[in-house]
């Protein structure tokens, strides 16, 4: 078995890590049990890229119960957990390519190595997978009958291939499902961003003024933690819808031109790129602390950074600081990639749980479905996310009601209004 990983000798932590991510993975478990019984993938090749993580573990786990050959490399050189890597190996014989600070050519290296396998299924966090199949493996595609992906950016990023009509296989959009951004991209966003925060830099949150770029659902649980933890919170966002919802929020709003000279901490979760740019490190406060949690590297334009700066030195784990020539100092945490990922270790498991449900039965709707899928972008049916929501409520022990038939032909007909 081919495999790339930091060392194999880590493999018992990994295991340890893993069997406690799963103690709060019950709505997954309960789909790992029933793949174990019907083995839908039995035959199926499945190449992931995900961040490798004892989360992700039992994803792949599941899937490799369900019968599937599994090959898993990671969606970013900072996010691989090298124990997890190394007990997916050991103990479960799953290849994986991924280390933890791997360079770029081992990054995509190791996308490569995953497409070696001849996958049918793709599983993407970002969509590079797809993009080098839809590149340098284009040859590969016709051999895939659909992917799932699970960012915001990543469905971006597939979404305007399928208007140019350059996706050539279906692809479900996980992170569309309401069990996915509603609760991955607001509270384990929002609480393992903050996590990274802290941990990088043991800074005290209460008191300062603390930056969120954009507004969507990951910049909502963003700012909602910051503020929990007793920070000033200013917003800076380019849709006013989102901007209107901020500032009702009981947040300030401002571009972000303004909001960098009174920053102690910011923090962009948009999926853009240059958020952070060269006009705002003319601005931005002496001592201002830089951090992404959006998908990739883009964000602060950190080739702008180096030009600016007079010298450049590694003060923590994770932390680089930049003398500019204005004689200010910034500081940027995670080499400006994912902060939740780089310096912490991402989205806690009882979270995670709902998502790779999404991924699992995902996998399985388009083994069943394929045929009938256009190459396009699909939403997982409503059915299915109900149903990870019913397994999700009935693991924290909570009931709801139900309608009455009476209720249900109410609410199904257009006849009956004012009661008279």
């Amino acid at each position: 078995m081919k495999y790339d990983i930091r060392n194999i000798n880590l493999a018992k932590k990994g295991m340890d890590r893993i069997e406690w991510a799963k103690r709060d993975m019950p709505v997954l478990a309960s789909i790992e049990a029933n793949f174990k019984k019907t083995k839908p993938f039995i035959g199926m090749n499945i190449a992931a890229c995900l961040h490798v993580t004892a989360e992700t573990a039992n994803l792949i786990i599941a899937l490799k119960q369900g019968g599937a050959n599994a090959f898993l490399c990671a969606s970013n050189p900072l996010s691989t957990q090298d124990d997890v890597a190394a007990a997916l190996v050991k103990h479960f014989k799953i290849p994986v390519f991924a280390k933890k600070g791997e360079s770029k050519e081992e990054y995509f290296k190791h996308l490569k190595a995953v497409l070696d396998a001849k996958p049918h299924i793709t599983m993407d966090d970002g969509a590079d997978l797809v993009s080098m199949l839809h590149s340098s493996n284009i040859s590969q595609s016709n051999k895939i009958i659909g992917g799932t992906e699970e960012t915001t950016t990543g469905v971006t990023r597939l979404k305007s291939m399928a208007k140019e009509g350059k996706l050539l296989f279906p692809v479900i959009a996980v992170n569309d499902s309401m069990t996915k951004h509603f609760f991955d991209n607001r509270y384990g966003t929002g609480q393992s961003t903050m996590d990274g925060i802290i941990r990088a830099t043991n800074k005290l949150i209460a008191g300062s003024v603390f930056v969120v770029a954009g507004y969507g659902w990951c910049g909502k649980g963003l700012a909602m933690r910051a503020r929990g933890l007793g920070a000033n919170v200013i917003v800076t966002e380019i849709d006013p819808v989102k901007a209107i919802e901020a500032f009702m929020d009981g947040f300030r709003v401002m571009p972000m031109h303004e909001a960098a000279k009174e920053a102690d901490f910011i923090c962009t979760v948009t999926g853009n790129t240059n958020v952070v740019s060269e006009d705002i490190f003319k601005v931005i406060k002496d001592g201002c602390i830089i951090s992404n949690s959006g998908h990739f590297d883009v964000e602060i334009d950190l080739v702008a950074l180096r030009k600016m700066s007079k010298s450049k030195k590694s003060m923590r784990d994770f932390v680089e600081s930049y003398e500019l020539k204005s004689n200010k100092t910034v500081f940027v945490l995670a080499g400006g990639r994912l902060v939740n990922l780089g310096s912490a270790e991402g989205h806690p498991a009882s979270v995670m749980d709902m998502s790779f449900a999404n991924q699992a039965l995902a996998a399985e709707f388009i083994l069943k479905n394929a045929k009938k899928l256009t190459n396009s972008v699909h939403t997982l049916p409503e059915v299915l996310d109900r149903k990870i929501a019913t397994l999700k409520l009935k693991s924290f022990g909570v009931k709801i009601d139900i309608l009455s038939e009476r209720q249900k032909k109410y609410m199904a007909g257009w006849e009956e209004g004012t009661n008279t």
